[in-house]
């Protein structure tokens, strides 16, 4: 009886052990690394720059959900939000901060703290704000992709007027809010002397705004429209497009985006790639590379996109020297 005795308490000893053991198990599972993705904007404006972002970490072995967890924080233009979101992330010591396209957020992660990691992707030079030491040896805390947005301005301006050589008075539309206003601004009074352009500057910050904007070039009547490179106006693609078309003004963007919406051309880096490598690089600092040791790596894939049905609405014959250099267009 004293053997029955034993060999059941053995039994319930050992069926406890395994009913515990996977819960157990599953407890002592580590917490997946939290990547913090900032972007201005909404999430689905962003989906295909999100679908590239996730391209880039499936290239490093990283997927979502399975071995990395991504938190989204869409600001929309509230640029007010950055001090407590940023304040947050520094609490909960996130793994990673990607800060893509947007040079106030990659600004804001820099200020806040010099121990997490950020990738970024600028359009301006990231020595000069300071995101960085030097493009080969970053030396601190963040990395990323440069991609150029003011070195295509005057190129942009030049395609623009090829597209309307009878222009003479030219609007730029730009957000005072992105410090990329002020260096967008010179390059355009550089340039446009050699073209014997008139320029007219308009300033524009919410989506409100951008209606004021167009509601004042209805009334100046400008020979076309200039939109300078912008996260939070890429985010309006389909209001600009609507509005210049409604306006029957010949509006040149910096993304291809405004063109698949209706925009007449587009000039500028292809924005979805430096996402994936923004995404290649988040993956690369996860697996233990030091951003101080990742050089900033430089975009060289630029398109023009060219909206041929938008473009014969406003009556636009488009030069068939622009059209041969077209990477692609639109019927």
């Amino acid at each position: 009886m004293a053997i029955d005795i034993d060999r059941r308490r053995l039994t319930c000893m050992l069926g406890g052990a395994l009913l515990t053991w996977p819960l157990a198990a599953q407890a002592e599972q580590p917490a997946l690394p939290v990547v913090a993705f900032l972007r201005t904007g909404s999430a689905d404006a962003n989906a295909h720059y999100v679908a590239a972002f996730h391209k880039g970490l499936s290239e490093t072995g990283y997927v979502e959900d399975q071995n990395v967890t991504v938190e989204y924080h869409w600001l929309e233009g509230n640029y007010d939000r950055l001090p407590a979101l940023m304040a947050d992330l520094v609490r909960r010591q996130v793994a990673v901060i990607a800060t893509p396209g947007t040079t106030q957020i990659a600004l804001a992660a820099k200020a806040a703290t010099t121990n997490i990691p950020i990738v970024f992707s600028e359009g301006e030079d990231p020595v000069r704000l300071g995101l960085v030491a030097s493009l080969a040896r970053p030396g601190g805390n963040a990395t990323g992709i440069n991609f150029f947005t003011q070195e295509v301005v005057g190129k942009r301006l030049r395609l623009l007027h090829d597209m309307v050589p009878k222009a003479v008075r030219v609007a730029v539309l730009l957000n005072p809010a992105n410090a990329s206003s002020a260096p967008t601004t010179l390059q355009v009074q550089e340039t446009a002397p050699t073209m014997g352009l008139q320029i007219q500057f308009l300033n524009a910050t919410t989506p409100g705004e951008i209606d004021l904007a167009f509601a004042a070039l209805e009334r100046a009547r400008p020979d076309a429209l200039f939109v300078a490179p912008d996260a939070f106006f890429v985010s309006r693609a389909q209001q600009f497009a609507a509005l210049a078309a409604r306006d029957r003004i010949p509006a040149s963007y910096g993304q291809r985006e405004f063109v698949a919406v209706g925009g007449m051309m587009s000039y500028g880096t292809n924005l979805a790639d430096t996402f994936r490598q923004v995404g290649v690089y988040t993956g690369t600092v996860l697996k233990g590379a030091k951003p101080a040791e990742l050089p900033v790596l430089q975009s060289t894939k630029f398109e023009l996109a060219i909206n041929l049905q938008s473009a014969r609405a406003l009556g636009i014959d488009v030069p068939p020297g622009v059209l041969s250099i077209a990477d692609e267009v639109i019927e």
